[in-house]
């Protein structure tokens, strides 16, 4: 039923296609109009908006690895690497 599409992007002028799964996808939620922008300037678009986010170092309670996490450490609480976190997580289902 779709057959993919080439369009030219407004921001950088590039051509992209619009694949047929992507018109599907479109046509599933509603969109009516075709994207105007290739999908690198719609992440630039979307990143331009936001804050960088702030890391915080610390070392993990169990491994004893340096991590970096988007909160700043509390004394009262362990805070874990990635894997560790994701081991105990893991454990705990």
């Amino acid at each position: 039923m779709y057959q993919d599409k080439t369009l030219v992007c407004k921001e950088c002028g590039e051509e992209f296609i619009f694949t047929a799964g992507e018109q599907e996808f479109f046509a599933e939620k509603g969109f009516q109009n075709d994207p105007q922008r290739c999908k690198a300037c719609r992440d630039a678009k979307k990143r331009a908006g936001k804050a960088p986010r702030e890391l915080f170092t610390t070392v993990c309670a169990n491994c004893g690895k340096e991590a970096k996490v988007p909160f700043e450490p509390k004394n009262d609480q362990p805070v874990y690497c990635s894997e560790c976190f994701a081991a105990i997580k893991a454990q705990q289902d």
